[in-house]
């Protein structure tokens, strides 16, 4: 798989770097193409010719997959795209945070916020208390540390926690019994068919 990145620049430094890439690029007064980032690895410096703009590399919010064809019929997986370069005019403010707010395209506008659940704020000591329980349920223990005060119950639900790991002889299921058949014994219990006759 290859190393990519996805490049996003102004449409003024887009349509030179489209004039370089050309083919007619030994008529272009842009001879280089440069990018150098300083110790952060974060913030950094895009060169084109003799110009020079500020550029930030960002986190995009999700990985994105990236393709190639030879025969435009079959596609080929090349990188997992996970990191965008934005290159800014000198004016713009650079972006104070690691992650980009927003996917590469407009339906994953604000993607964070919108596509993704937020994290639970669960209590560690919790989630091991619960595993530890589960582990001992599983291999046939009880509840060792049951919240008494959550409904009142703790010792009645332990308890039964305790008669439910004894093995009971069960007799065998008897038939309930069939009420007699009465005067609508063809309906059955809450029909509508009674709303239904109050015009007569």
């Amino acid at each position: 798989m290859e190393e990519q990145f996805i490049l996003r620049v102004p449409p003024s430094i887009a349509e030179r770097i489209d004039r370089l890439l050309s083919e007619n690029a030994s008529s272009s007064e842009d001879k280089s193409l440069d990018l150098v980032f300083s110790e952060d690895g974060r913030t950094g410096t895009f060169v084109i010719g003799n110009d020079r703009f500020p550029a930030s590399l960002s986190d995009l919010p999700c990985v994105v997959e990236s393709y190639k064809t030879y025969d435009d019929s079959a596609l080929v997986k090349t990188a997992d795209v996970g990191q965008m370069i934005m290159v800014r005019e000198p004016g713009d403010a650079s972006p104070d945070v690691v992650e980009y707010r927003h996917g590469l395209t407009p339906p994953m506008r604000d993607a964070r916020k919108r596509r993704f659940r937020r994290e639970p704020d669960l209590n560690p000591e919790l989630v091991q208390r619960v595993e530890k329980d589960l582990v001992n349920i599983m291999s046939g223990g009880t509840v060792e540390s049951l919240d008494a005060e959550g409904n009142g119950q703790g010792e009645a639900v332990d308890e039964d926690a305790h008669n439910a790991n004894k093995k009971v002889s069960t007799a065998p299921a008897t038939k309930p019994e069939v009420p007699g058949t009465g005067g609508n014994a063809g309906e059955a219990d809450g029909s509508d068919s009674d709303d239904s006759d109050d015009s007569m």
